[in-house]
């Protein structure tokens, strides 16, 4: 079954102050590669394969590798080189309580500020991640739920916490990939995000808090699972 994914176009996609754009696209291909698991944890990264594949130099090369290391994904080692990191349960952990506690102002804000558009754009997002589930598009379904978060953002006249968001979730964004469908079932998902538009349709803010709540913390839920089936990608705990 062939579907046509929505345009989606993250945040994070301009450059930082001070960045070359050269450097960010760099950084976006490397950090998807990360994210989607095709650069596993302990992979070597060279300065020279990307440069070759983007036709550029290596400094960009080099701005994309401190920018990955500064959200956590790689680690620059002097004299050895720099590798992608093992995950993290504890870091994990942390950015999934500083994510809800941003995302919950967030949906308080959007049951103040969000207008009916806002709101049906929510829920055409909504219906389009259950067309991905009948699918079985996980990558599409990823993107749509990032489209999801970032409308109510948008709705809330907050996108700034988006970008905070955006860096911050690098930490949670590999488990999200490995988490579908076995771990998390889509189905699930989408039912929480129905519950978090209905209470800003509802203009709930207490209701909207408790929604967004139950949604951050199903990532604590598959976390212990996806750590003992895969331990090779995480890095042990003290």
């Amino acid at each position: 079954m062939s579907i046509q994914a929505p345009t989606f176009e993250p945040l994070s996609a301009s450059p930082p102050e001070g960045r070359s754009t050269i450097a960010m696209r760099v950084y976006r291909k490397l950090r998807e590669a990360i994210v989607r698991m095709d650069l596993l944890p302990g992979n070597s990264l060279s300065e020279a394969e990307p440069a070759r594949r983007m036709g550029a130099s290596r400094n960009p090369v080099r701005e994309a590798f401190v920018q990955l290391q500064e959200i956590g994904l790689v680690e620059i080692l002097p004299q050895r080189g720099t590798f992608v990191v093992k995950i993290s349960a504890r870091d994990v952990s942390n950015a999934r309580f500083i994510r809800e506690a941003v995302e919950v102002a967030i949906a308080r804000k959007a049951c103040e500020l969000a207008t009916d558009i806002d709101v049906a754009k929510m829920q055409r997002l909504i219906d389009d991640q259950a067309r991905a589930a009948e699918a079985d598009d996980q990558e599409w379904f990823l993107t749509l739920d990032d489209a999801f978060h970032q409308t109510i953002a948008q709705s809330a006249d907050c996108l700034y916490g988006w970008r905070i968001i955006e860096d911050l979730k690098a930490q949670m964004d590999r488990v999200r990939y490995l988490s579908l469908p076995a771990a998390t079932p889509i189905s699930k998902l989408i039912g929480q995000h129905r519950a978090i538009a209905e209470a800003i349709r509802r203009r709930d803010p207490e209701r909207a808090e408790a929604a967004v709540r139950i949604h951050m913390a199903e990532i604590l839920v598959s976390l212990p699972k996806l750590a003992a089936e895969h331990a090779e990608l995480f890095a042990a705990e003290s």
